[in-house]
């Protein structure tokens, strides 16, 4: 193969590889994935009885199947998708090939005609799901760092929240008017923008080789990290804080090929992921049950039911940017315990609303409303203590982990994690809704989410103490927790 010649510059270079673009490329991703995985998951049973004939016996054993189906090749391959990713020199080839998968899932979830043809589909979902996951967050690391992280991932989190949400009622909605059709048009509409984005993105590491200068982003970020430097209260420096994280040199051979599982023993990373599954999992609860539920107490048909999402995604879009520049500020463990802990208090409430009128829909909606207050609030912290840990760990052992680190399979291990809570989230819903009732099972929720949330005190990182130093140089301790 020809080596690639960077004196010619190819059209465009500047705006394809700007940071916005790139994040937005990533965001539109990652909304395509769980948009279609919602778009399809409510006429799923439909298409088993209209096309495929299935008995309605059987019907709820292979939608089961179905399911299972795309939440297990996401969990096998995401960490082949994250090995491949820190290995390739760029990431847009695998990114690409990732859409390609999803492009070939919903031809054949349109198409198909026999179980065995749905059951691929959902097989290829799975796969490309692992991808942009893995793929994407790696690519946001690459393109804003470490310090911007939390505004960045709050921010991107909030964009796909309403993708998330809103897709199920959507789904149903349009294949009710008017049929499947128009439900696979808008996925294929939808593959196309997501198409043409992944395939002129430019990463900075590739277009700084054609000679695009960052240097005034670095020179800004530096600006303020000379003003205030990071010290930690017991006054170590930076070389005696990176010794903590130094790993012994007498590993075994499966450690040095996949050193992301050393890492894994760290609690601050383990309690990190814990939060991630929480908070899909909350995401596939309120999925799972806002609309049987205000069905049952209300009457209300898909539509009026899918207005019931709107005070769960309106505080995410507004407060998640928020939220994750105070998580890059202050650290993941403040936000993390108290948005967690905060939670349960509204979902507690849902316990209240009752079949009725407009007075209990205002209830229910406000509740739903100060529940997405609290998940604008945990978005972030998971994805910025888990890459904060495995900085340090790269930092202090890059013989060990190579130039280019291990965020690959980290973020394989967290796109694994994300899709185990929206696949137990329905499974947890159901289950407790039919044996409890849905006000219990959402105070069993809150419970769950207190535990997290004191786990996320003990043992996510502590809120750092800075050193501020005026411009003479002078240093002044400054808490800034």
């Amino acid at each position: 193969m020809a080596a690639t010649n960077y004196s010619n510059e190819p059209w465009g270079l500047k705006w394809r590889s700007n940071t916005l673009f790139i994040l937005s490329t990533v965001a539109i991703g990652m909304f395509t994935d769980l948009f279609l995985y919602g778009l399809v998951v409510p006429i799923l049973p439909f298409i088993l009885v209209d096309r495929i004939q299935i008995p309605n016996d059987q019907v709820q054993y292979y939608t089961s199947l179905l399911l299972a189906c795309y939440a297990g090749s996401q969990v096998l391959f995401s960490m082949v998708a994250g090995i491949i990713a820190d290995k390739l020199p760029s990431r847009q080839p695998p990114f690409l090939v990732g859409l390609a998968a999803l492009f070939g899932s919903t031809a054949m979830l349109f198409l198909g005609q026999t179980i065995w043809v749905l059951v691929l589909a959902r097989v290829l979902q799975g796969i490309s799901a692992s991808v942009v996951w893995t793929i994407g967050l790696a690519m946001v690391m690459d393109t804003v760092g470490s310090s911007k992280l939390g505004v960045t991932i709050g921010s991107i989190f909030s964009f796909i929240t309403v993708g998330e949400l809103i897709a199920p009622v959507f789904g149903g909605l349009v294949y009710k008017k008017a049929g499947s059709g128009a439900v696979f048009g808008t996925a294929f509409g939808l593959l196309v923008v997501d198409f043409l984005m992944r395939l002129v993105v430019i990463e900075k590491k590739v277009a700084m080789k054609y000679g695009v200068d960052y240097s005034t982003e670095s020179e800004d970020s530096d600006s303020e990290a000379g003003e205030t430097s990071p010290l930690l209260s017991n006054g170590n420096t930076k070389e005696e804080e990176l010794a903590k994280w130094r790993i012994p040199k007498d590993q075994p051979a499966w450690i040095k090929k996949l050193p992301i599982l050393y890492c894994m023993g760290n609690s601050r990373l383990l309690v990190s992921q814990l939060v991630a599954f929480t908070h899909a999992t909350l995401l596939a609860v309120f999925d799972a049950t806002i609309v049987i539920e205000s069905r049952d107490l209300f009457g209300f048909d898909s539509l009026r039911a899918g207005l019931l999402f709107v005070p769960l995604i309106l505080p995410p879009l507004v407060i998640g940017p928020i939220a994750g520049r105070g998580v890059d500020k202050y650290g993941a463990k403040i936000f993390a315990a108290l948005g967690l802990a905060y939670l349960a208090l509204p979902l507690i409430l849902l316990r209240i609303p009752h079949a009725g009128g407009t007075a209990e829909i205002v209830k229910m909606a406000s509740f739903l409303g100060m529940c997405g207050l609290g998940l604008a609030t945990i978005s972030s912290p998971s994805i910025v203590e888990a890459s904060y840990v495995v900085e340090q760990f790269h930092m202090a052992n890059e013989d060990l982990f190579g130039e280019t680190g291990p965020y690959g399979q980290l973020y394989a291990v967290s796109s694994m994690v994300f899709s185990a809570g929206l696949t137990c989230g329905p499974v947890i819903s159901g289950a407790l809704r039919d044996r409890v009732g849905y006000g219990n099972m959402n105070a069993i929720m809150g419970g769950f989410c207190v535990s997290v949330s004191v786990l996320s005190w003990m043992y996510l990182g502590r809120i750092p103490k800075t050193v501020k130093r005026d411009r003479s140089g002078c240093s002044t301790p400054r808490l800034i927790g």
